[in-house]
């Protein structure tokens, strides 16, 4: 009778723990080297990110999802502008240049008209940012969620046109939301790839967008997607920080997320379980 072959990998008791997260921990090791498929998913985790940070946004493939999904505002295409960089290269060398709009893009913004209703509460902005894959992905889905559930608020929230700028930073959306007169500005954008999040998307809300805001007048919502934070729960989380943003008349870390108080609050029969 023959004897099983022992394996030469040394599993990591941690292992077990791999259920609960994508972090890279109980990974084993073969000698003192890690496992040889452990190594490859690495490498390809790694191409993914630099793939995300290096392909282009396929804008004619975004503005057709666009157009097929219910995140197409009604009578109205979304405004395609770019930042100062002109190039790729120069977006990741040059982080100043993809916080402004060229100058073209900003005489294509200015002609944009108001309409008679007034100047725009909301502007969405959708930045391709450092991860294309991010907004190819799920841009349309929670863009879509978004204006679904913005259509359920009593609020009378007004929308601008939906705009998509390549090349740009968060900041560029203050720099839109000052022009177009909104007071608020929610920016989506490709955030900076992990390992093991090419793919993620972050929310930025600025109330009273102006050129010039640090980083501290903004709200953020990060890892939206499949595998991370939902559409539906970042769209309810971006809808509380709009309602309070509105009625504080203030964004940024004076402003909280108290969305997870908001939610232990509705337990069953209303009651806070923590004060039971």
């Amino acid at each position: 009778m023959s004897k099983q072959k022992k394996s030469l990998v040394t599993e990591n008791v941690w292992r077990v723990l791999r259920q609960f997260t994508d972090a890279r921990i109980g990974l084993g090791r073969a000698g003192i080297s890690l496992p040889t498929h452990e190594l490859l998913k690495f490498q390809l985790a790694h191409a993914q990110a630099r793939d995300a940070v290096h392909f282009p946004l396929d804008v004619k493939r975004l503005l057709k999802d666009l157009g097929e999904s219910s995140a197409a505002l009604p009578g109205q295409s979304p405004l395609l502008l770019k930042s100062q960089a002109e190039d790729r290269l120069t977006y990741l060398q040059r982080p100043d240049l993809g916080r402004s709009l060229s100058q073209e893009s900003l005489e294509c913004l200015a002609g944009l008209c108001r309409g008679d209703s007034g100047e725009p509460s909301v502007a969405i902005v959708i930045v391709d940012g450092l991860s294309s894959s991010a907004i190819q992905n799920n841009a349309v889905p929670m863009v879509t969620q978004f204006l679904r559930d913005l259509e359920e608020e009593a609020g009378d929230w007004l929308l601008a046109p939906l705009i998509i700028v390549e090349q740009g930073r968060v900041a560029i959306g203050d720099e839109i939301g000052e022009c177009l007169g909104a007071s608020v500005v929610v920016v989506l954008i490709g955030e900076r790839p992990g390992l093991s999040s090419p793919d993620s998307l972050g929310i930025y809300l600025s109330w009273g967008p102006k050129s010039g805001l640090s980083d501290a007048r903004r709200n953020c919502i990060s890892n939206v997607r499949p595998a991370g934070l939902s559409f539906e729960h970042a769209s309810q989380r971006l809808l509380y920080l709009m309602r309070e943003a509105r009625r504080l008349g203030i964004s940024g870390v004076s402003l909280k997320d108290r969305t997870q108080e908001v939610v232990i609050e509705k337990t069953a029969n209303n009651k806070n379980f923590l004060t039971d």
